[in-house]
């Protein structure tokens, strides 16, 4: 490979994207998830949340941020907080909120919840890779379950493949469950904090 094809390799991906209506600057780099476009599973979760102008919103295992801007902007009264354990994924994701001047949101390095334990959230959302496992998936739902407000929404999407698992863990740990969509790859559950 030449030196410029390697120069050219180290340089920022930069696109747009139109999320729920909100137009966003993304900058990402080789090594993070998707870094060219917005990938198929993160856009249907963000066309499945629902989210109130005042909620507070967690974006967990947030990538350069694509989910966690766009709660965002949707939620421009309440705070969002991206948390990756990916220091480069938090690098693009705070240069992505710097980007697209939004002033309630911050990118914090964390495993899982590890660094958020003080705070309570209205909505968490994540995208979660298979590869994590079961154990951690089970952690990081117990973990949002002891971190959601009452009436608070978890959202995930994840393959297809772990759609029984999700729904399985979802009812032992809320004691609710709700498919919200089902694609061809994807799956988008959530499950509420009754109380």
């Amino acid at each position: 490979m030449s030196t410029e094809a390697i120069e050219k390799l180290r340089k920022d991906i930069v696109f747009r994207e139109q999320l729920r209506e909100q137009t966003l600057t993304f900058h990402s780099t080789w090594g993070l998830f998707s870094p060219r476009e917005i990938d198929e599973g993160s856009r249907l979760l963000l066309s499945h949340i629902d989210v109130n102008p005042t909620d507070d919103c967690l974006d967990l295992g947030c990538g350069y941020g694509p989910i966690g801007l766009t709660l965002a902007r949707l939620a421009p009264q309440g705070h969002t907080t991206l948390v990756d354990k990916d220091f480069v994924a938090i690098e693009y994701s705070r240069k992505n909120i710097e980007t697209n001047q939004i002033a309630n949101a911050e990118a914090l390095l964390s495993n899982g919840f590890s660094a958020i334990r003080d705070r309570r959230f209205d909505v968490i959302a994540s995208n979660i890779p298979a590869k994590v496992g079961n154990e951690l998936m089970g952690l990081f739902f117990y973990d949002a379950y002891m971190q959601l407000r009452a009436g608070g929404r978890l959202y995930v999407v994840t393959i297809n493949g772990l759609r029984d698992y999700i729904k399985r863990v979802f009812k032992e740990q809320f004691g609710n469950y709700a498919k919200l969509k089902q694609g061809k790859n994807y799956t988008v559950a959530m499950a509420t904090k009754q109380n």
